[in-house]
């Protein structure tokens, strides 16, 4: 059979490829100490698996409109309007499956070929693939962790072509942890309100998982000139522990959503009619669950680091926000193994710590980070001190 270029140009997700090796390994009888996982290890609130439930018995299982029902999207407006005092009317409010769909969506109504796309690395691991398979152009703007893992003005500004379609700003960042000060976000608004071509694409998917005092400052917020500019996406996956669920959003103007829904009418009608009476209520309801998970999130992030910090040949940076640590691992490259086996990559030295410790990490290439390795937190207590000692062995046994 002959594919599609667009599936030619395009990689599976490293990270859905982790996860299943892992599975593979542990189908295998091995015994894994996962920390590559992506999801909350909390299950979804009772009173949103109520919701569901009562939706089916109300008989709410037939088609909803292309954009999601009414009380979801209004539910959704009154969560932007009280978190960033921004306001969004029903035409400018998109449902999809998972906010990975709608970023898909919105990438698919906009570029054509030549168009590039700028993302910030270290990046979440779909977005350059995403861009290519819409038959964009990825442009990859590396961000060093002597710059907190964010775009700055000045490489912004120099990445800006005519060709120049959209900057992606991913905060709290997959695999950083990294988020954007309001005085930050106000200089990289002043570069794109120069650059009216520009959109901007914000995923802010883990932005309830926050350490910092305050809350996480939004562009769409900070600088309101920028409103017809910015597509905001966001869901339910994260803070509510709904990944299975697949329900996320998206705001901006109105041309935008209009594309974005017609996209959808013709991939999947609508979202789940029954995840959106959940997400419905997961928005609406009791929130003392996001803080509570924030609390248990906040203590292993400290352990984490605080064991990590402390294996000589490892850096990292405690995150501000999501549930992840990317570790730097530069300064081994080069050590041999036991086996006398050189290391060469940070894919390497992954791989030297699942097979010689059966600890699965992912390798800080994947997001654009090389000489790094991406540590998730989304475990339990007892699954994260045994790997942070594992990884502590291993790399102690490097020469």
């Amino acid at each position: 059979m002959a594919l599609a270029q667009r599936v030619n140009r395009i990689k599976p997700s490293p990270s859905t490829a982790a996860a299943q090796r892992v599975r593979e390994l542990k189908a295998r009888g091995l015994e894994i100490l996962d920390l590559t996982v992506g999801e909350p290890d909390f299950d979804t609130p009772d009173h949103v698996k109520a919701a569901a439930i009562e939706a089916i018995g109300r008989g709410e299982t037939k088609y909803t409109p292309v954009n999601g029902t009414p009380q979801l999207r209004a539910a959704i407006a009154d969560k932007l309007a009280r978190r960033h005092g921004l306001r969004y009317p029903n035409d400018r409010i998109t449902v999809g499956g998972g906010a990975k769909q709608i970023i898909f969506l919105a990438l698919a109504a906009t570029l054509n070929a030549g168009d590039e796309v700028i993302v910030p690395a270290p990046y979440w691991v779909s977005y350059p693939d995403m861009v290519l398979a819409n038959d964009g152009t990825p442009v990859v703007v590396p961000c060093p962790e002597a710059d907190g893992f964010k775009l700055t003005p000045q490489r912004l500004e120099s990445a800006i072509t005519d060709a120049t379609r959209w900057v992606i700003l991913n905060a709290p960042n997959n695999p950083t942890g990294a988020a954007y000060t309001t005085g930050e976000l106000r200089a990289l608004a002043d570069v794109l309100l120069a650059h009216p071509h520009v959109m901007v694409l914000t995923d802010e998917i883990y932005d309830e998982i926050w350490y910092e005092p305050g809350l996480p400052s939004t562009i769409a917020a900070v600088e309101p000139r920028l409103a017809d500019q910015v597509f905001l996406t966001n869901g339910v996956s994260k803070s509510y522990a709904m990944t299975g669920w697949r329900i996320g959003y998206g705001v901006g103007s109105a041309e935008l959503v209009g594309a974005v829904n017609k996209l959808q009418s013709q991939i999947s009608s609508c979202p789940s009619s029954i995840s959106q009476a959940a997400a419905t209520a997961a928005l609406t309801g009791d929130q003392s669950f996001i803080g509570d998970c924030v609390a248990v999130y906040r203590a292993r992030r400290d352990e984490t680091v605080k064991m990590l910090t402390g294996v000589p040949g490892l850096t990292c940076t405690a995150p501000s926000g999501g549930f992840y640590v990317l570790v730097g691992c530069a300064a081994l490259l080069g050590r041999r193994t036991p086996a006398g086996e050189e290391i060469h990559t940070d894919e390497e030295f992954a791989r030297y710590l699942l097979e010689s410790q059966q600890v699965a990490v992912i390798h800080g290439s994947a997001y654009g980070a090389p000489g790094y390795f991406r540590v998730s937190f989304a475990t339990s207590s007892s699954v994260l001190t045994e790997g942070c000692e594992r990884i502590a062995r291993a790399c102690a046994d490097l020469s």
